[in-house]
């Protein structure tokens, strides 16, 4: 009896040891299966992703912008070198600037995974020497870096630690620079040594883009605005460049700025670009709106007279006033109201106009929608778009108070007047086969009135340090008034816009300065300068020019060359024959071909300094005009 129930027990127990052991089987194959296979495999086989090199920036030339340079990241799993330091000491020895006490630090009670450097530059034999150490593993790893330093930061902007845009248009077209990464699988063996590799995808390619900004020109903007803020201790301040005929953004930039290259000890405000993503009040340059919508409306032609009210007006229990209190005007012709910038001669206009029609020319303009430029943040500006506003919030309007535009949107528009009516989608991106996105706003003819305008308010008014030596320049100034935090006015923030006129490739040029304290405040002081620096270096790209424009006497003595040469036109003629241009302008060139019949074709800037035919001989056919910088 006594064995029987010792065997009784012992089955007992084996049969629950058995159910025991089925029940951990069943739990294993069916209840735990995927759980466990997954961990099996995690523990055999890795995953990584590799993006493809990151494409370049490169300028509308050719040049680098933002590249890449190839860096190495370190790590190590210090769990297979078993405490044996010898590998991390050696290593120190080969990377001088990775002291051991810094590797010991980092792998200190650590088994696993562990990074020892990222992103440093080795040489060859350096890289060759660290793959032969045990449990130390090097990657090749490409690092963003911007040649030009500061060079239009603010439009590029930069990437992350793993190398994705965060800002700019590193940001914007980001997948086109990244491309599609390969899922790489290897299979670890006993040690977490990686012993063979798999792709299960086909890496698609980065590619490259290339801007409309010219380096060179960057460069000099971004020069004379610096400049111009210190000399007039200014906040800061916006410049831009625009191909009238193309949309094409040859410069942008705004200043204080940053390096890319150095993005933790840069300001964080300073990485914006303000002139797209930062509307200002643009004050009087945008009078040529008003009087644009008059025109074109048929309110008003050039030589309408209005009353400006001896200076002063009250509308709605508000005095307006000249941005020149001293100005006292009376009887203003439109045209005279541009050239001396009349706040009542606009408001006036403004009124015979009303506000729903001056408000359509505004939008035909661009201003209060975005322009479409593809750089992150762009404001779409303030503009009131409510049916019909008070009379003292048209007149505000009329001379660019109370609205608030981007710089991108203040360049498409005066391109616009620039290129003869037609608005053009402003574009930062080179592509050639990207047709041009663009509508005509105004007439030719209003186009010409408003440029002959422009023309007399450099000329005759307020721009007069815009003008260039043997050029004419057409262009507005401003003094608009800076908004402060309370809602009132504190400050001005001083503009200029405007552009060279008979030239071949037509363009236009914004600059403001925010908050001048020294040396002037106004738009003719503070902006036009800048304004003359970067006009004069795209047409002035010969060293004798660059002595012109900076030398006064010279540019006297050209001017009283091209007068020599105009008046004594007349013994340029032949009997019967082409005449001599040589050494006139094309204004000169062009009065004086009309005189004697002949058709010209005009080829460059400044001077003509070759013919085709040459002088005297016979009347045949159109006469080719080479242009060149004058010497003296």
């Amino acid at each position: 009896m006594h064995l029987k129930r010792r065997v009784i027990v012992v089955f007992t127990f084996l049969c629950i040891a058995f159910c025991a052991v089925l029940v951990k089987a069943f739990k294993v194959q069916v209840i735990d299966r995927d759980a466990l296979l997954t961990k099996s495999r995690n523990q055999v086989f890795r995953e990584v992703t590799v993006y493809p090199k990151r494409g370049h920036i490169l300028d509308r030339n050719g040049h680098p912008l933002a590249i890449n340079v190839q860096t190495y990241s370190l790590f190590t799993i210090p769990k297979q070198l078993e405490g044996d330091h010898s590998a991390y000491r050696e290593l120190a020895k080969i990377v001088p600037h990775l002291p051991y006490a810094k590797i010991k630090s980092k792998v200190k009670n650590r088994d696993r995974y562990t990074w020892l450097a990222p992103k440093i530059r080795l040489d060859d034999q350096q890289v060759e020497a660290v793959k032969k150490l045990k449990g130390i593993y090097i990657e090749a790893v490409p690092k963003r870096i911007y040649p030009n330093g500061d060079l239009a930061a603010q439009t590029l902007g930069f990437v992350g630690v793993d190398n994705s845009g965060l800002a700019g248009l590193e940001y914007e077209f980001n997948q086109k620079l990244k491309g599609e990464p390969t899922i790489l699988k290897y299979i670890r063996d006993a040690k977490g040594r990686p012993i063979k590799f798999e792709s299960n995808n086909a890496q698609k390619e980065s590619h490259d883009i290339t801007l409309t900004i010219d380096k060179d020109l960057q460069a000099i903007a971004e020069k004379a605005l610096k400049d111009a803020v210190d000399h007039h201790q200014a906040r800061g301040g916006g410049v831009g460049v625009i191909d009238a005929d193309t949309g094409e953004i040859l410069a942008m930039a705004n200043y204080p700025t940053y390096d890319p290259n150095k993005l933790r000890s840069s300001d964080n405000e300073f990485r914006k670009l303000s002139f797209v993503n930062s509307p200002i009040e643009p004050g009087s340059i945008f009078k040529i709106f008003t009087v644009a919508s008059a025109l074109e409306n048929h309110i008003a032609k050039p030589e309408t007279n209005y009353y400006c009210e001896q200076g002063k007006m009250v509308i709605d229990g508000h005095l307006v006033t000249e941005s020149d209190s001293k100005k006292k005007y009376e009887w203003l012709s439109v045209a005279d109201i541009i050239k001396d910038s009349s706040n009542i001669g606009t408001t006036k206009i403004a009124f015979d106009l009303t506000y729903p029609r001056l408000k359509k020319t505004i939008k035909d303009f661009g201003f209060g929608e975005k322009t479409g430029i593809r750089v992150p943040g762009e404001s779409r500006g303030i503009f009131n778009d409510q049916e019909n506003v008070s009379t003292i919030r048209l007149s505000n309007i009329s001379f660019g108070q109370g609205i608030a535009t981007t710089g991108i949107q203040v360049l498409a528009a005066y391109a616009a007047i620039a290129n003869g009516g037609e608005y053009i989608e402003p574009r930062i991106i080179k592509d050639d086969s990207v047709k041009l996105k663009k509508r005509r706003v105004i007439s030719v003819d209003t186009a010409n009135d408003l440029t002959k305008m422009l023309v007399s308010a450099v000329e005759d008014g307020t721009g007069g340090n815009a003008r260039i030596p043997y050029f004419k320049i057409a262009g507005k100034t401003s003094t608009a008034q800076r908004p402060d935090s309370r809602g009132g006015y504190s400050g001005y923030i001083p503009g200029f816009v405007g552009f060279p006129l008979n030239i071949d490739n037509r363009f236009v040029v914004y600059v403001y300065v925010d908050d001048p304290k020294e040396n002037g405040y106004y738009g003719g002081q503070a902006a036009a300068p800048v304004f003359k620096k970067v006009t004069q270096y795209i047409l002035y790209k010969n060293k004798d020019f660059d002595r012109i424009a900076e030398d006064d006497d010279a540019a006297k003595k050209l001017e009283a060359f091209d007068t020599v040469k105009t008046v004594s036109s007349a013994a340029r003629t032949i009997a019967g024959g082409i005449p001599d241009f040589v050494g006139l302008d094309r204004r000169s060139a062009t009065s004086l071909a009309e005189k004697v019949g002949v058709n010209v074709v005009h080829k460059g800037i400044g001077v003509v300094s070759e013919q085709s035919p040459g002088p005297g001989a016979a009347k045949d056919g159109p006469v080719k005009l080479i242009y060149a910088p004058p010497r003296l």
